[in-house]
């Protein structure tokens, strides 16, 4: 694994904050991914990585970089021991899966510059009691956000997975650059009529509080997706139950095919909206720039 410095980020100034609304849906749909990752069925094994965190490490906003401290005296326990090893081979899959976008370091040799960088990184030492301290633990950090994992245990290992995909997602989509708004000719006539159904006088209403308006009514049809989105995945994993209590592994490889395309596709759903809400928002920015006719 190789060790990249994080790359500094960019200060927006505030003219463009409007256009953080993109950046705000992606991260809607991170915290609406952690609802499918959370109700897989099973964990993968060890070094293999589920297709809804493949499908999100391809996805990425921004760079990533991970630095893995797993300072072990000689003296520590084979299972604790076992599972550092287990926690390097995921390491190693989320890198390979991401197609560069992660970049992971692994700290195992205990030293006192190494001791002092995981705690610096806010990992938390243990097994002070017998001896040298140990540190295992992550640093995930993208431009100038980080999270930590002080330390992983290996009751923690059936949801490592998910919780690093989640946390990988939350400091990319933070650390990337607003995206402006897409350009739009000639807006149809469908796209004015859903503005005008948002806000029926364009001209009153300031950049900032349409802004404000597309991102209630982004949350608002992301709460209604939800509810469809539970209802889908409860029918989903039931099927995976009983093909599974069926004893037939056509059955059961159908059923899991069929869970793995229903995540897929509420992902595509929540992507949908935020396109949607984004165009309406470039066309507002451009009716109040005066590029078009004015809504009646």
């Amino acid at each position: 694994m190789k060790s990249t410095a994080p790359p500094s980020p960019a200060e927006l100034p505030t003219s463009r904050r409007p256009l953080l609304l993109a950046g705000a849906f992606f991260l809607l749909g991170v915290v609406l991914a952690g609802f499918w990752f959370h109700r897989q069925p099973s964990s993968p094994a060890a070094g293999e990585l589920s297709a809804p965190t493949k499908n999100l490490l391809g996805q990425l906003a921004a760079p990533v970089t991970i630095r893995y401290y797993s300072l072990l005296p000689g003296n520590t326990d084979e299972a604790l021991a076992a599972f550092a090893g287990r926690v390097a081979q995921l390491l190693d899959a989320v890198q390979t899966a991401s197609g560069g976008k992660v970049q992971a370091a692994r700290f195992d040799t205990p030293a006192e510059t190494n001791s002092t960088a995981a705690g610096a990184d806010g990992i938390q030492a243990f097994n002070l009691d017998k001896g040298d301290a140990c540190f295992l633990g992550l640093a995930i950090a993208s431009g100038k956000n980080k999270e930590s994992f002080a330390r992983l245990q290996p009751e923690w290992e059936p949801a490592l997975e998910y919780d690093l995909a989640r946390a990988i997602s939350r400091v990319a989509a933070s650390a990337a650059p607003a995206q402006p708004a897409p350009e739009i000719a000639r807006p149809s006539a469908e796209v004015v009529a859903s503005i005008n159904r948002l806000i029926p006088d364009v001209n009153a209403t300031s950049v900032e509080t349409a802004n404000q308006i597309f991102h209630a009514e982004f949350m608002k049809q992301c709460g209604e997706a939800s509810t469809e989105i539970e209802t889908e995945m409860n029918a989903a994993q039931q099927r995976v139950v009983q093909a599974q209590n069926s004893g037939s592994p056509t059955d059961l490889a159908a059923a899991q095919k069929n869970l793995s395309e229903v995540q897929l596709a509420q992902g595509e759903k929540i992507k949908q909206i935020a396109a949607r809400l984004t165009a309406q928002m470039a066309v507002f920015q451009r009716l109040k720039a005066g590029a078009t006719t004015s809504v009646k």
